[in-house]
């Protein structure tokens, strides 16, 4: 009997450490590559940009434009009031961290692709400044912060660093779609498809 528990016991942490991995692979490369597929959609839409920005710049305005995770579910540990709204203990609260990015109060021209608002702003994807808060915020926000970003950065750079991009059958950046389809994150309604030339280094 002692041994039976002892095996149910077992198979349900086994079960659980399975059912994390997952959830960190999944949560990490999907939202990683997500990021870099939009990144390089906003690039090609906006070519100016591609010549000058920086890719930390660009990486911040991308997030606050596509939030990988739009949609962060959390439940109140105490009743509260934020604003004129009353929440319940255990209320269901949901963020939408799509629209505070948004939201024209605190970004002007909100729905543009501009990387150079972040050049020597203080905003930061740490969870301090409210209005921009793409990996939450609090002791709930993405413990894979630091991995994430290192993860889309080394990939942008080799991306924009070994080759030369351009848009198939000659289309212009405006025709470019940008609608995005909604889920557990924000991809593109369409796949991007872009032509890419290797660049050949001096030393080579």
């Amino acid at each position: 009997m002692e041994t039976e528990k002892r095996y149910k016991r077992a198979c349900t942490i086994d079960r659980r450490l399975i059912y994390d991995t997952q959830d960190i692979f999944g949560a990490g490369t999907d939202t990683s590559a997500t990021t870099t597929e939009w990144a390089m959609a906003e690039l090609m839409k906006n070519p100016k940009v591609m010549e000058k920005a920086q890719a930390e710049c660009v990486i911040k305005e991308t997030l606050r434009l596509h939030p990988p995770a739009p949609l962060t579910p959390r439940e109140s540990i105490k009743s509260c009031e934020i604003g004129e709204y009353k929440i319940p203990l255990k209320a269901r609260v949901i963020n939408n961290l799509w629209a505070i990015a948004r939201d024209p109060k605190h970004w002007p021209d909100a729905d543009c692709f501009r990387p150079e608002r972040f050049d020597g702003s203080s905003a930061d994807y740490k969870g301090t400044n409210f209005q921009y808060i793409p990996f939450g915020a609090g002791r709930r926000m993405c413990p894979g912060i630091a991995f994430g970003i290192a993860n889309v950065e080394l990939q942008l750079a080799q991306l924009r660093y070994h080759f030369d991009w351009k848009l198939p059958h000659g289309m212009k950046s405006e025709e470019l779609n940008m609608t995005e389809a909604f889920g557990a994150s924000v991809k593109r309604k369409d796949p991007l498809l872009l032509t890419a030339t290797l660049v050949m280094s001096s030393s080579a």
